[in-house]
């Protein structure tokens, strides 16, 4: 004799099908077609991703959008916008976007930068920002006589910020020069390296040639580098190094592709 269903069991499916049916059903329907309620989550997802908290309100604006929008897709159908060469090439686009944004959070997932490899960036990055910063000045001229001139002027007692009005470099020339506080990696080598032989107070004998022109350089100040604390840098350093490895995956990928 076959056994009967427990009431249990039987309420048990009961509210199984139940929810199945809720889920089923759709956000709405317009003109006599369902509108998913796929898109509706999909579309509460994102707004709860910009920070809009879920409440019955956020969700029955979201469903007037939805059924907006369905009302107005079912328009452009009517008018057969929908099979435009145009219209198809601009939908095929979009649906591609999607996909490519879905396939590289999910690359992104099982391929992360790892907190050792943050660290490792961090350390080179100090490293190359070495144990000083400095606080330059400079003039900047088109000929090593016009930069001769400066150094003679300078040494017969003329103010360096006075004679920085001749500067061709506009940037710093309404400062007196002035370059700010920087590494020494953040110039060009032949500035950096007549830069760092200069003590405080003291400005170069010769004139410093560049692809810039003429350089004539004073130095105001050195103090030890301050490089920020890991953790401050940790989350930029960490979205830099992912869209790098993002950038070299696809490149990767496009040397791997037959293309005709």
């Amino acid at each position: 004799m076959k056994a009967l269903p427990s009431r249990l069991a039987l309420t048990l499916m009961a509210g199984l099908t139940a929810l199945a049916a809720q889920a089923a059903e759709p956000t709405a329907t317009v003109n006599g077609k369902a509108v998913p309620s796929s898109r509706l989550e999909v579309m509460l997802t994102e707004q709860r991703a910009q920070g809009a908290p879920d409440s019955p309100q956020l969700r029955e604006a979201v469903r007037e959008e939805l059924i907006r929008r369905e009302i107005l897709s079912q328009e452009a159908a009517k008018l057969g916008l929908d099979k435009k060469t145009d219209v198809q090439a601009q939908m095929d686009l979009a649906r591609q976007a999607i996909l490519i944004r879905a396939y590289l959070q999910d690359w992104v997932k099982t391929n992360p930068v790892t907190d050792a490899d943050i660290r490792k960036e961090y350390d080179q990055i100090v490293a190359r920002m070495g144990s000083k910063e400095y606080n330059p000045r400079h003039i900047l001229v088109e000929t090593e006589e016009a930069a001769k001139d400066i150094i003679a002027k300078l040494r017969s007692g003329a103010k360096f910020e006075d004679l920085a009005a001749q500067s061709i470099d506009p940037g710093s020339k309404e400062r007196g020069g002035d370059l700010g506080w920087a590494n020494p990696g953040m110039f060009v080598k032949p500035f950096s390296e007549a830069m760092v032989k200069l003590e405080k107070g003291e400005y170069t004998a010769m004139p410093v040639k560049s692809d810039f022109g003429f350089h004539v350089i004073q130095m105001q100040d050195i103090r030890p580098t301050k490089a920020p604390a890991f953790d401050e840098v940790k989350p930029q350093l960490q979205q830099r190094m992912q869209q790098q490895k993002v950038e070299q995956h696809i490149v990767d990928l496009r040397g791997k592709a037959e293309v005709k």
